[in-house]
């Protein structure tokens, strides 16, 4: 993997901490995690369930839309193509909606991202990472957890869904949370796409 940094992005050996509204208080047994929209199975999955599902270890670069980037980072999650698999999504679907809790609501917020970027083992929902200074540990609450999305790095990290709730699948494609105040609906860091 090449450390490439994207212009206008500095590099930390930190993992900054940002995030709009309250931080999720995990329940587990009020916590599940839905996959529905054009799919053949629409499924809302237990925590038990999900942790069930196969995993993956990938080595990531994460780039936030603030400037800063963040290079090899190894996070251990289920990869977006486990579950795209489990739903059984109809032929025209092209993109997706990831979901997570904000300020109380289950599904205040959302990223939109296509489908095809996402079927690598860059593209996994994680429970636990580690770098070059910090061994393998969960993730903390300000940092999603129990669960997160981590995209490609072709995705600016807005799309990196924390406290994660469900996927919705779709044939065309919508704006989430920050796409609806004026961020990039492709959010290509190496193509500097911050805003629309």
């Amino acid at each position: 993997m090449e450390n490439k940094l994207p212009p206008g992005q500095f590099e930390t050996v930190k993992w900054p901490i940002l995030h709009v509204g309250d931080t999720y208080d995990f329940n587990v047994e009020e916590w599940g995690f839905r996959l529905f929209g054009q799919v053949e199975n629409e499924i809302t999955l237990s925590y038990k369930e999900f942790m069930e599902l196969p995993k993956s270890i990938s080595t990531v670069n994460m780039h936030c839309v603030t400037t800063w980037s963040k290079f090899g980072t190894t996070f251990e999650g289920v990869p977006f193509r486990e579950l795209f698999k489990l739903a059984q999504p109809t032929q025209e679907i092209k993109y997706v909606q990831i979901y997570g809790y904000y300020d109380g609501d289950r599904f205040g917020y959302s990223a939109n991202l296509p489908i095809e970027p996402l079927m690598g083992d860059d593209s996994l929902f994680v429970y636990r990472w580690k770098d070059e200074l910090n061994d393998w540990q969960d993730l903390d609450p300000k940092h999603g957890y129990p669960l997160r999305f981590i995209p490609p790095e072709t995705f600016y990290l807005w799309k990196g869904t924390k406290w994660v709730s469900g996927i919705r699948f779709m044939s065309e494609d919508e704006a989430g949370f920050w796409e609806e105040m004026g961020y990039s609906m492709t959010a290509n860091p190496f193509k500097e796409e911050r805003y629309r």
